[in-house]
């Protein structure tokens, strides 16, 4: 397969280091992203800190941010061919008490981060005749759970969901493919210790690990043929739950 400038934002831990590991050890170029400089360098020095590894911190919601690592791919890498969207905060408050600082939050983090990166990213890969935008969301945005108090988190994904499906369309003549990605309950530091306790949300009665979305992120990437797909990556979660 041909080798790739992947771009990953929120990279530090979880699923954006694990996908960043994944591209990695077969054999393309990884620029990473976390808003903590110190997080960040230690993300760098796990991963091997290798000739085919770059790491840029910042603010994703700041276009300005998208800028540098887009230029950092290019100059170090020589293009900018994917781009994945994976910065993003996730935490429950009653409706009835979400305040106008804390829906800014979710809107500046997990929204405005995508879409400026996006923004910053798309002149290259229009320069290139092609690219991939991989973003993160959720099946929660067509699954909602009475008991789970999620609106601002989820008032944010589903912009993302929309967005995905009018980039598609956008700059799908330009060979610009762009998709999401909607994880179930994963095992990283987001969801704590206790995140086996939502094994039975799923499907196949266990919470996912990284590595399953970082193979799904690396197939779309490779395709041709993937665009304006929201898939979910989530043991079923979107389609039923396992109440035995």
């Amino acid at each position: 397969m041909k080798k790739q400038t992947i771009i990953i934002t929120g990279a530090s831990s979880g699923i954006g280091k694990e996908t960043a590991r994944y591209f990695l050890e077969r054999g393309d170029n990884v620029v990473i992203n976390s808003t903590t400089k110190e997080k960040l360098e230690k993300a760098y020095r796990e991963l091997g800190a290798g000739p085919n590894l770059a790491m840029v911190a910042g603010d994703v919601s700041k276009k300005a941010t998208g800028e540098k690592l887009v230029a950092t791919a290019v100059e170090k890498f020589g293009s900018a061919d994917v781009l994945v969207n994976n910065a993003g905060i996730f935490e429950t408050k009653p409706f009835l008490e979400v305040d106008e600082a804390y829906l800014d939050r979710f809107l500046t983090t997990n929204l405005k981060g995508t879409y400026f990166t996006t923004q910053a990213v798309i002149p290259q890969m229009l320069k290139q005749q092609g690219g991939v935008v991989i973003n993160i969301g959720t099946p929660l945005v067509y699954h909602a759970l009475g008991g789970v108090p999620i609106t601002a988190p989820m008032a944010s994904k589903g912009a993302i969901h929309a967005l995905t499906l009018q980039l598609a369309a956008e700059f799908g003549k330009q060979n610009i493919r762009v998709n999401t990605v909607a994880p179930g309950t994963i095992r990283t530091p987001m969801h704590g210790d206790t995140a086996d306790q939502t094994a039975g949300i799923h499907l196949i009665n266990r919470i996912g690990e990284s590595q399953d979305v970082a193979e799904m992120i690396y197939t779309i990437a490779k395709s041709n043929f993937i665009s304006g797909a929201i898939i979910n990556v989530d043991g079923g979660y979107g389609a039923g739950h396992n109440l035995n």
